[in-house]
């Protein structure tokens, strides 16, 4: 089957348990696409080929095993990656970084784990930022992850690897963690869907250093029922889902009509005013037609957010790297980004940080009283179209050549960039909330021309199936 890398991720599950595809042919066509797409896109890190086939050729030996009675594991066979920030058992996890030491990590993450569990077998680590901290996934150690959609662009971040990964038929779906948008940033910068769950809903994610509690695990994937079907591997228990308690029952169901309040209000506006490009309102009027059309109720609701509000989460969300285990004479080979934020956090008092903490829970329990008088909020997912590789740090990736010439020192300017770009995305973490990007506009005018643009949606708590709904109900 040539084109083992077209089929939907439900599809390839229902080849795989029928035995129509065996996971050999599977693991060996993906392996083979990674070969030759990887070097211009720049999606993997570490490909770990001689591994998956070794764990393609025992989940074959189960099935021939297993009985016609005996279920098989729920992802029996899948091709995933994993970002470079998750731990995988005798593989290096590098967290994008130069400065630290090369050491295969002892044992599975939570996040691997889970999905080896389920049946699911490792392709590799995919392209990050610097410790997962930028919406752009470049760094020091490899070529930067670019967009398949155009290699000038970036693929987003901080799981823009795993998204561009997934977009470029690398593997069928990817789990990716987001803590500020770093699921829903890339998946609209590459015309995936990507949901990222509410708080507690994936027991599996990148926790360490993040005291405010905003990182979750969550699907980058090509269709609403593809992604519910990660997500139930993700979220065995099935919490938030409605009735039988699976996210893939659940989507083929039709949601009851919604009033979903229009936003374009942001946190961010206050101390970095941005305009939205044309092509990210053509993409907001495109999506509030689609829910228009679905019988949704689509009015304008107005948000008020605190100023106060960058301050606190940039505290928050550098606090982790202040503490990361890093050799003094190493600290050079950290990012302009980088090396500035882990000095600030430093240099910030304990005190501090709790003062933040505390505003960040106030500013949740004020946003979700807001957000109560609607269903669902919409945005865009992002204020501008996919930026050029190198755009945010000013070096010389969005020209072909890496190493990058130089990269900038201005760090502020890289961080307004990157806010500028995507002002409606960590507000999300911080209330704790489910959200979901869909791609429903092209810059060229039709799917899979131009450049992808996506609206987003902000749901209730365990409201991830009814977002799942919604993006089926319109098409994706």
């Amino acid at each position: 089957m040539a084109d083992i890398h077209r089929l939907p991720a439900i599809q390839l599950r229902a080849a795989l348990h029928s035995g129509e595809l065996s996971a050999r042919e599977v693991t060996a066509h993906f392996l083979a696409r990674i070969e030759e797409t990887n070097p211009r896109l720049g999606a993997f890190i570490t490909v770990t080929g001689p591994r998956a086939m070794a764990e393609a050729a025992a989940a074959d030996a189960l099935f021939a095993r297993h009985r016609p009675n005996q279920q098989l594991p729920p992802l029996h066979g899948m091709p995933v990656a994993f970002k470079d920030l998750t731990d995988v058992a005798g593989v290096v996890t590098t967290h994008g970084s130069a400065a630290l030491d090369r050491r295969p990590a002892p044992a599975d993450g939570a996040l691997a784990a889970v999905l080896r569990g389920a049946g699911a077998i490792s392709l590799g680590k995919t392209q990050v930022p610097e410790f997962g901290l930028t919406a752009y996934s470049e760094n020091r150690i490899a070529p930067p992850s670019r967009n398949p959609h155009a290699l000038s662009r970036s693929s987003g971040g901080s799981s823009g690897g795993s998204a561009a990964a997934v977009a470029a038929g690398l593997v069928p779906f990817a789990p990716g963690t987001d803590g500020g948008g770093s699921i829903r940033i890339p998946a609209a910068a590459c015309g995936l869907l990507g949901l990222k769950p509410g708080r507690g809903v994936v027991p599996a994610g990148e926790s360490n250093g993040d005291p405010a509690g905003l990182v979750v695990a969550g699907p980058l994937a090509r269709s609403a029922a593809d992604a519910a079907l990660l997500l139930d591997a993700l979220a065995p228990n099935g919490l938030g889902a409605p009735d039988s308690g699976m996210y893939l029952d659940a989507v083929s169901r039709t949601p009851a009509a919604l009033r979903i309040g229009v936003s374009m209000d942001s946190p961010w506006a206050g101390i970095f005013p941005f305009t939205p490009d044309r092509e990210a309102l053509d993409a907001l009027d495109a999506g509030i037609r689609l829910l228009t059309g679905a019988g949704h109720d689509v009015v304008e609701a107005g948000i008020r957010y605190d100023n106060r509000y960058p301050d606190a989460f940039t505290t928050a969300w550098t606090a982790g790297v202040g503490s990361a285990r890093i050799a003094p004479h190493r600290e050079a080979l950290l990012t302009p980004l980088t090396r500035t934020f882990r000095r600030r956090a430093q240099q910030r008092s304990a005190a501090k940080l709790n003062e933040c903490l505390a505003f960040l829970r106030q500013f949740e329990r004020d946003t979700l009283a807001q957000y109560s008088a609607w269903d669902v909020v919409l945005t865009p997912a992002l204020a501008q179209t996919p930026r050029p590789v190198g755009w945010f740090t000013g070096s010389g990736h969005g020209d072909g050549r890496w190493p990058a010439s130089e990269w900038a020192g201005d760090a502020d300017g890289d961080y307004r960039r990157q806010c500028q770009f995507a002002p409606w995305s960590s507000m999300v973490n911080v209330c704790g909330l489910p959200a979901i990007s869909i791609p429903v506009h092209w810059t060229g005018g039709s799917p899979g021309t131009g450049l992808p643009m996506g609206i987003q949606l902000i749901g209730r708590p365990g409201s991830e199936a009814l977002l799942l709904q919604v993006a089926a109900q319109i098409g994706f």
